[in-house]
This record gives structure tokens, C-alpha cells and sequence, in this order.
């Protein structure tokens, strides 16, 4: 089983979520995760369809970063 997987940030300026793939030129941005999970699948749809080299990925993975910042 071939994946790919996204790091998921939330934008800090303009709200929403920025998602990049790991190991791929494939980025993209929404403002609800459900509007994200349908601009990721589309985003890896639209980069393997391109004729990029490989097998289109069987499972899209996820993977939510979160920055905190405490005071001391």
C-alpha cells in the first residue's frame, strides 16, 4: 500500500488550514478540515495525474501540527 502524507497547520494570520505533502511539490489551503480533505484529494488527483513518476497513493494521510507557546 502506497500513502502520501500531509503536514497540516493552521494558518495563523488567515484562519483555515495549510497542508504541504511530505516528499511531493503539493500544497493547498482551506478553511474547514472537511473543505481540506476535499482540496487534498483533489491536489494529489490533479499531481499524479500530471504524469508525475509513480503510482497514484492508495492512502492520503493526514498529520495535524500544532505550535503552543507558553510563558514561564
Amino acid at each position: 500500500m502506497s500513502e502520501i502524507i500531509f503536514e497540516v497547520r493552521e494558518d495563523e494570520v488567515d484562519g483555515g488550514y495549510v497542508a504541504t505533502a511530505l516528499g511531493h511539490a503539493i500544497a493547498t489551503q482551506a478553511e474547514t478540515i472537511e473543505e481540506l480533505h476535499s482540496m487534498v484529494r483533489d491536489a494529489v488527483r490533479c499531481h499524479f495525474g500530471d504524469g508525475v513518476p509513480g503510482p497514484m497513493p492508495s492512502v492520503i494521510r493526514l498529520h495535524f501540527v500544532r505550535d503552543e507557546v507558553l510563558t514561564p
